[in-house]
């Protein structure tokens, strides 16, 4: 996760360093940004789909292989279809990434200790992203950095992947059962905490076995009874805010800190790692109090749904604060704090997955990282639209404010008490399909 998202956002410091080394309008670069996520999103289903039947120790070295050399063209584009053309391709390759990880997190932990694995995902995503913003920016600063190209920086930032898929598959196993560093006790500890999941529909023997196989059965994914889940629709809701607020940090803010606070691009770079290292803290923060609230309520409404909820509306709180704040640190540290609430949420909307998605947990998760990343990939786009509209950053920051808020709502409509298939309306699908 750290390795991908230092390879994708290294654009977000480089935006514009390579823009006026191309000759890029603003609009063009918030396509460049945004074509990333366009096929990540459109990707996330066949290719969660990949990653579930091959395992995940044949398929992610195949995707850290595939972002590497992508990234790798990057550095040799000369121009903005070429740039544009290895951003899909960059997307392409990472869209399975994260439903194949929380699908290993399903087989290899027991369910109370899901959201601290998952909150471990988030975490070193937002380590690569804070490394990716930070070197990127120290790199390419003639003045108060090392003076790389940019072409050069992308070109370093491919080769880490392709030695991480090497070491993975030597190292790897896809199942408990199959790998000589668990014993008997650790099998036992994951087959008995699947078994004793807090949904009626998973609380069966055939559950707890079915976690922890070392090959996931072919079954029929029951789409229309999925598509039909208001249970999935709040969860897409949720992640769409998310993921869309996320991507501020990702692609505009160090632009946004740059033309609204008047500072170089390796200062730039330092700010924009101060909410993606608040990420960081949060993931294992969040996790660990989530598994906490489950083990002591023995609720998914409280441990997921309303901590959720309640950390997105702080955010906003937050963001709407910072906008009357002047000093660039002092707003910055603003921000930071809204995005450590804000991720406080993300291992709550990845287990919650795993909690309601019974058999269908890739499926279900790759939906919801689909729709997440299509308001991801709208966001920068949106954003130079706003700027022409209204003229004034300002209008940029009341949309971040509002999209959590929106978030927070989607969590408040959603039900845990039947799992996604339950809750569709499209119930006579079900048995045919499982």
């Amino acid at each position: 996760m750290a390795l991908a998202y230092i390879a994708r956002n290294a654009i977000a410091v480089a935006e514009s360093t390579v823009r006026e080394d191309l000759a890029l309008t603003k609009e063009q670069s918030g396509w460049l940004m945004s074509a990333f996520f366009f096929s990540y999103a459109l990707c996330q289903i066949p290719m969660g789909q990949f990653g579930k039947t091959k395992g995940a120790r044949r398929a992610l070295p195949l995707f850290a292989t595939a972002w590497s050399v992508a990234t790798a063209i990057m550095a040799a584009a000369t121009g903005l279809a070429g740039l544009v053309a290895a951003r899909v391709a960059q997307g392409i390759a990472q869209a399975g990434l994260i439903p194949t990880s929380v699908l290993t997190v399903s087989k290899w932990f027991p369910n109370t200790g899901r959201a601290f694995a998952t909150g471990a995902l988030g975490s070193f995503m937002s380590v690569g992203g804070a490394l990716g913003v930070w070197l990127t920016g120290t790199a390419i600063d003639p003045e108060e950095g090392w003076g790389w190209s940019w072409r050069f920086v992308f070109f370093v930032f491919a080769l880490p992947g392709l030695l991480w898929a090497g070491g993975f598959w030597i190292w790897f196993r896809d199942g408990p059962r199959e790998h000589k560093g668990v014993n008997n006790a650790e099998q036992i500890l994951i087959a008995e905490g699947n078994a004793n999941s807090s949904l009626p529909s998973e609380k069966t023997p055939e559950a707890g076995r079915s976690n922890i196989e070392e090959k996931e059965p072919v079954t029929k994914t029951p789409w229309l009874a999925l598509a039909a889940s208001p249970a999935l629709w709040w969860i897409c809701g949720q992640q769409v805010c998310r993921a869309a607020g996320y991507m501020f940090f990702t692609s505009w803010f160090a632009t946004y800190l740059q033309e609204t606070r008047g500072i170089g691009v390796a200062a730039s770079g330092f700010l924009n790692m101060l909410p993606l290292l608040a990420v960081v803290i949060a993931g294992f923060v969040g996790g660990a109090l989530s598994d906490w609230l489950l083990q002591r309520t023995g609720s998914l409404a409280v441990a997921r749904k309303f901590m959720g909820g309640a950390c997105l509306m702080t955010c906003a709180f937050l963001i709407f604060l910072a906008m009357t704040i002047d000093g660039a640190l002092a707003a910055v540290l603003v921000i930071s704090l809204g995005s450590f609430f804000a991720a406080l949420a993300g291992p709550c909307a990845y287990t919650i997955t795993i909690d309601m998605g019974g058999r269908n947990v890739a499926a279900v998760h790759a939906t919801m990282n689909m729709m997440g990343n299509l308001g991801a990939w709208a966001f920068p786009i949106a954003v130079p639209w706003l700027l022409a509209k209204f003229g004034s950053w300002d209008a940029v920051l009341v949309v971040f404010g509002a999209i959590y808020i929106a978030g927070a709502v989607f969590w408040l409509l959603l039900r845990t008490d039947e799992d996604i298939l339950g809750q569709s309306l499209r119930r006579n699908v079900r048995p045919a399909a499982d």
